[in-house]
């Protein structure tokens, strides 16, 4: 055998086992995708026609929707989680039990993305690869399950919390530049398969949509940036200080809530401020309960199994006394940190009360703090039912050590009154109005939604020394937004979280966007240009688009087919 026979078997050689390699590689692919394992002839599609039937071009538009459908709940949903256990809590409230159900909502939304994500990028991968496309029944029925999930799950909450998706709306004035970046480099990855397939399409038609197509979301992506609107893009020296920090019911993720160790907790994470639900007992105690009854957050059920339902404001002091108010906290565990607690903290929450108004206003005025307070209206045949104005106030000014002025004064009934009785509480507003009418009323503070946030209001309010509060933001997002917009303070239950972030998340000046913009657009833009070049010229360079019909099972064209008696006989010498 001469020496050039040789080297040629040696060549040979060495593209036979590409040839075999891309062979497992495509098999790997089909058998994930198809659950067909085994290795199946004329598969492969010829080149210059497209790779997929009617029935299974429609199976992978389905996948594309499902794909884009189940990415929208999943960010949805994810962004929300400022307002998870709210969601619980409501469903506690319907359903009778407590079950973590929008972790339970997070976990299957992301095993269903994952899942549908994972077959598209199998199919783009065979696409690549010129395979024809059989979607196993199987994976119809998952995809099927996947859509009508998503679907369903976005269209009830949209209808149960449709405030919600004022949070994504506000999650994208973050999450934007970033999002707009994560776009580019999924178009510039998607350049490489989509070139692939193109330079092998006959139809010149065919081909123009699919650039046109193409060149107009990469062109809107790349464009994006100059309609955007981000609070967190300023100069450093714009930015304000950091919002002062008011306990949400205390601190509710290190104690249960509105108890006094609640409270001490936030004095001891340097907190700002105290915010609280007042109720009066039957015998005219003003005491902390944020329900309408005991059931949630006391052992009521033990103690008076009779009166498991009856109104908090019902019950006398002597009788909430005897319950208990904090073992609910590790039985129920609604923020997931009970286990986070020392052994002297499991130990004091487990013993704790039923607190009186009295007492947070004692520790608000011993370390300085504000007050804020939801006051409850005792319902019809209560003693109080027409005096829980005058009786608050009494605790206020006769009862407690705390300064007026400490208290955000938050009820709507009687406010001129108030104002003659104590003019020096702050006097807050929980609504939205003209800033004639908030200063008529003596209105210095704005106790908000976080959902209505708007810079623009928040500074035209500031300007005539009407501060705001937002509430309730406990997720660092979230606040760093509240930041970035000028927001004066926050009603929060993560105090010990928000008050160690030292600069807003995702805070940039201009400058630094401008330039991580310019190059994430110049960088893809090369990218893509040297992959769709090098795709133009292996077209031309090896013809294996052009000139031949034929393709066999492995893809590959016949001049890179290397005899089997060949390789053996090279394997030989």
């Amino acid at each position: 055998m001469t020496s050039s026979r040789i080297q040629k078997l040696r060549v040979d050689r060495q593209l036979g086992w590409k040839g075999y390699g891309q062979q497992a590689f495509v098999s790997c692919l089909t058998g994930l995708y198809s659950c067909q394992w085994k290795c199946h002839q004329h598969t492969g599609s010829q080149f210059g026609h497209f790779c997929c039937s009617k029935l299974e071009c429609g199976s992978f538009a389905m996948i594309i929707v499902t794909f884009c459908l189940s990415l929208v709940f999943l960010y949805f949903w994810t962004e929300a989680q400022n307002d998870y256990n709210d969601f619980d809590w409501f469903n506690f409230g319907n359903l009778g039990f407590w079950f973590p159900w929008s972790m339970v909502l997070l976990v299957t939304a992301a095993v269903f993305f994952t899942y549908i994500a994972f077959l598209l990028l199998l199919a783009v991968c065979l696409l690549s690869e010129g395979q024809r496309l059989y979607l196993h029944c199987g994976h119809k029925i998952g995809i099927l399950v996947t859509l009508i999930f998503s679907t369903a799950a976005t269209a009830v909450l949209s209808d149960l919390w449709n405030e919600k998706w004022e949070t994504v709306l506000l999650s994208f004035q973050m999450t934007a530049p970033y999002l707009q970046v994560g776009g580019v480099l999924l178009m510039t990855l998607l350049s490489w398969p989509l070139a692939s397939h193109l330079f092998c399409l006959r139809q010149r038609v065919r081909q123009m949509v699919i650039i046109g197509l193409y060149g107009a979301v990469l062109i809107s992506l790349y464009l994006v940036p100059l309609g955007m609107y981000s609070p967190c893009i300023k100069e450093r020296n714009s930015l304000g200080p950091a919002p002062e920090l008011i306990g949400h019911r205390g601190a509710p993720m290190l104690a249960p809530e509105n108890t006094y160790m609640s409270f001490e907790k936030v004095v001891a994470a340097g907190g700002d401020g105290l915010e609280t639900d007042v109720t009066i007992s039957y015998d005219g105690i003003p005491f902390l309960m944020h329900d309408k009854s005991l059931r949630r957050t006391t052992n009521v059920e033990d103690i008076f199994p009779n009166w498991t339902h009856s109104p908090a404001a019902m019950f006398t002091w002597s009788e909430l006394q005897q319950l208990n108010a904090g073992a609910w906290f590790f039985s129920q565990n609604p923020f997931k940190t009970a286990s986070s607690l020392s052994p002297e903290d499991r130990i004091q929450a487990q013993n704790q009360s039923v607190c009186t108004l009295r007492a947070v206003l004692e520790l608000a005025a011993q370390y300085g703090k504000l007050v804020i307070f939801d006051l409850y209206r005792p319902p019809r045949g209560h003693p109080y039912r027409d005096m829980w104005i005058s009786r608050t106030l009494e605790v206020i000014q006769s009862e407690s050590s705390i300064h007026s002025n400490q208290v955000l004064w938050l009820p709507t009934e009687l406010r001129e009154l108030v104002q003659e009785i104590d003019p020096e509480l702050q006097q807050t507003s929980g609504n939205l109005a003209p800033v004639e009418e908030l200063q008529q009323n003596s209105i210095v503070r704005l106790n908000l939604h976080y959902s209505t946030m708007s810079e623009t209001d928040i500074s035209k309010y500031s300007a005539v020394n009407i501060s705001t509060n937002l509430y309730v933001v406990s997720e660092p997002w979230l606040f760093s937004l509240a930041w970035c917009a000028g927001v004066h303070s926050v009603t929060t239950n993560a105090v010990h979280i928000l008050k160690s972030l030292r600069r807003p998340l995702f805070f940039m000046t201009p400058q630094e966007y401008s330039t991580m913009w310019v190059l994430t657009d110049m960088v893809s833009l090369i990218i893509i240009l040297a992959v769709f070049i090098f795709h133009w010229q292996r077209k031309h360079r090896v013809n294996l688009c052009s000139g031949r019909n034929t393709i066999h099972d492995n893809g590959c064209s016949p001049e890179f087919r290397t005899g089997t008696n060949d390789v053996l006989s090279l394997t030989m010498l």
